[in-house]
């Protein structure tokens, strides 16, 4: 990979007519005595340019342009990628430490950098070295200097995950706690996975308390919960705040609290597919799910479960009760170890909110073969610090309740909103309802009425979502406000297989009583061109807008 294939080509044949000097055989050239250092010139020319304006990233030949991920080059074709494109795309566990040091581990590779081996940008996003180890970590490369692009080939058919994974060896879980008589196990495998996503590097604890009792949802403690509701806070910019602001289990909270993380990205895996769940244990942190747990509590037993083991197996036919967290997995777990035997070997390995004295220290086995486990999944891949924008614009307090659509994969939305100050537009965020969901972002700076949806809008981002889930996209330019502009943010939005893509805020009976459909000015459209009120549909649009100011 350090050759310059066809760019350096084409520079041997312009230096061969340039920098030749004739000897006396007719029509017989020699190099000059400046070849080299031309060469060199134009080749860090070239990659001066290509580090300044990006090269394009091919993986098995495709672009990857679409989705953002950059490549830093150094010293010829000496590559470092992103923490990003590595989790995302290479298939690794980028771990990062106080220190500085960094551990990718990929299958069975495990790679340590110092602080000093490590280049960050100016967004914080780390570059990682790969061109020494590139064949340890599943790749070849390549390079057209041509095409300014990098071709990233797969050499190990993917198989990215080693066979056995436990968060607690790489001190990436916090404390196990103990809801106590509350039904609150949804909270606290919500939180539980969301203090995994920057951990060793941030260990937080974030408050139960607090998001059991200021989620808007109408459900008191004793009612339990769902991933929907958690989201909702999260996103809402509600939470999460630390637990010694807000401990749990006195049934008091202050709302008066802000958000110490906003939340930007969660995934939700809605089949089970076994090879994602690690994945995404092993990349990002602890995923949310859920199990029929037929033991009320941890002092109780059950002919499902084995407490000499500490596990579980059930095949009967009742649907989830009960939330967790997986922290990791054993495909060799001893099918032996259940009090019901399973077919096969292989375990999850689940955090309870039983406390310590519950299982193997609050964890315990789930089989691979339990009829609930991952039937759902949530992973939480994007939390940032509360000074990643200023401002949120929304009229979706409760999140993602209903659908709304005209029975077809594609539709627009468009939520109008008033600058509070003078403001750059920055993002958006969405929900999308289905996996392999595709969207283009517009803004109209300049709203005046439903009209202004069709003739001012100006396309500011797009792409592609891989799961259902709530996403943040950030726009592509900047767009300047004014204090009491009135502007909109549409999205069209196409989600396969669905007929109702637009996800709404609206009546999900008892739990959303506080629903409000006075606060926003939302719009829906099957092809962007006539436009419907969504409150008269009586629906929330969940389209977010989020700003700084315009310092």
């Amino acid at each position: 990979m350090r050759k310059l294939f066809i760019f350096i080509l084409l520079i041997a044949f312009v230096v061969l007519f340039v920098l030749y000097l004739p000897k006396d055989a007719p029509g017989h050239i020699e190099r000059g005595p400046n070849y080299e250092a031309a060469v060199d010139t134009l080749v860090q020319k070239k990659l001066d340019y290509l580090q300044e304006n990006g090269i394009d990233i091919l993986v098995e030949g495709k672009s990857l342009r679409r989705f953002g991920y950059r490549l830093m080059l150094e010293e010829g074709t000496k590559l470092l990628a992103s923490e990003s494109f590595m989790e995302d795309i290479m298939g690794c566990s980028v771990i990062r430490y106080k220190n500085g040091e960094v551990k990718v581990d990929r299958a069975r590779t495990s790679l340590d950098y110092s602080s000093s081996d490590i280049k960050e940008a100016e967004d914080g996003e780390i570059y990682i070295p790969i061109s020494d180890y590139i064949d340890q970590l599943g790749y070849e490369v390549s390079f057209s200097f041509t095409k300014d692009y990098v071709d990233f080939k797969n050499t190990d058919n993917n198989n990215y995950l080693p066979d056995a994974y436990d968060m607690r060896d790489y001190g990436r879980v916090t404390s196990v706690k103990d809801q106590g008589s509350w039904g609150t196990c949804w909270a606290f495998s919500s939180l539980g996975a969301l203090e995994t996503v920057n951990m060793p590097l941030e260990e937080l604890d974030f408050s139960e308390d607090h998001m059991s009792i200021n989620n808007d949802f109408s459900l008191d403690l004793s009612e339990g919960g769902d991933h929907s509701m958690s989201i909702a806070y999260l996103a809402s910019w509600k939470g999460p705040v630390y637990e010694e602001d807000d401990p749990y289990g006195d049934g008091e909270s202050d709302s008066s609290l802000t958000a110490i993380k906003h939340l930007k990205e969660a995934l939700i895996m809605e089949d089970r597919d076994d090879k994602k769940i690690k994945s995404a244990i092993f990349k990002y942190g602890g995923v949310e799910t859920s199990i029929y747990m037929e033991m009320p509590y941890g002092d109780s037993s059950s002919e499902y479960y084995n407490n000499e083991t500490c596990s579980y197996y059930y095949d009967g036919e009742e649907g989830p009760t009960h939330d967790l967290v997986i922290v990791g997995w054993n495909d060799n777990y001893p099918k032996e170890n259940f009090a019901k035997k399973p077919e096969n070997d292989g375990a999850y390995i689940c955090k309870n909110s039983w406390g310590e004295k519950f299982g193997e220290g609050g964890y315990f086995y789930v089989s691979y073969e339990d009829v609930n486990i991952c039937s759902q999944s949530i992973v939480y891949t994007k939390l940032e610090d509360p000074g990643n924008y200023d401002n949120i614009y929304q009229s979706d307090i409760l999140g993602w309740v209903g659908k709304m659509g005209y029975n077809s994969e594609s539709a627009y939305c468009a939520n109008v909103y008033t600058a509070e100050s003078d403001e750059v537009l920055k993002a958006i965020s969405f929900y999308a309802t289905g996996p392999d969901t595709s969207f283009k972002v517009f803004v109209v700076t300049d709203y005046k009425d439903m009209s202004s949806l069709n003739s001012g809008r100006k396309e500011v981002g797009n792409g592609e979502t891989r799961y259902a889930g709530y996403y943040t996209v950030d726009l592509n330019q900047d767009i300047k406000l004014k204090k009491g502009q009135k502007f909109a943010v549409i999205m069209s939005i196409k989600t396969p297989g669905s007929e109702r893509p637009i996800a709404i805020e609206c009546d999900g009976g008892e739990r959303t009583e506080e629903l409000d459909l006075t606060d926003g000015e939302g719009y829906i459209s099957a092809y962007g061109e006539v436009w419907v009120r969504a409150e008269d549909e009586e629906a929330n649009v969940c389209l977010k807008a989020f700003t700084d100011k315009d310092r």
